[in-house]
């Protein structure tokens, strides 16, 4: 919001609370959508000046990632919001957390489908 009350562009706070430089807020409904692979969606939330990224995964029942995700530059931190996750492993269910250190790979999948918070903290 603005500080007259009106909502600024994309859902962001212009200006930042109390005047802070950088403070950011969006509704996911309100995040652009993209197709990375069929039923599996991103939804950019933010980008750091340092190419941090924070995004929704949503993943539809039955989707797996087409080939290896591999973390790179660094980690991937994922929190499981809703539905189960498979890393091609094991499967994590709603309120799981998972921290997967540069370098990792995995084979995203969902049986039942799932919606994910993603946090890529150097990009």
């Amino acid at each position: 919001m603005t500080r007259d009350g009106r909502q600024a562009p994309g859902g962001r706070a212009a200006g930042g609370v109390g005047g802070t430089p950088g403070y950011v807020g969006i509704a996911v409904a309100d995040a652009p959508v993209r197709e990375l692979f069929p039923g599996i969606r991103s939804r950019p939330l933010w980008t750091g000046d340092n190419g941090a990224k924070a995004q929704v995964l949503e993943m539809d029942p039955g989707s797996c990632w087409e080939g290896i995700d591999v973390h790179e530059p660094g980690p991937e931190e994922v929190f499981v919001i809703s539905g189960i996750f498979n890393d091609g492993e094991r499967d994590h269910p709603a309120g799981s957390f998972i921290h997967a250190p540069a370098g990792s790979w995995h084979v995203p999948r969902s049986a039942e489908g799932c919606s994910l918070f993603v946090f890529y903290p150097e990009g």
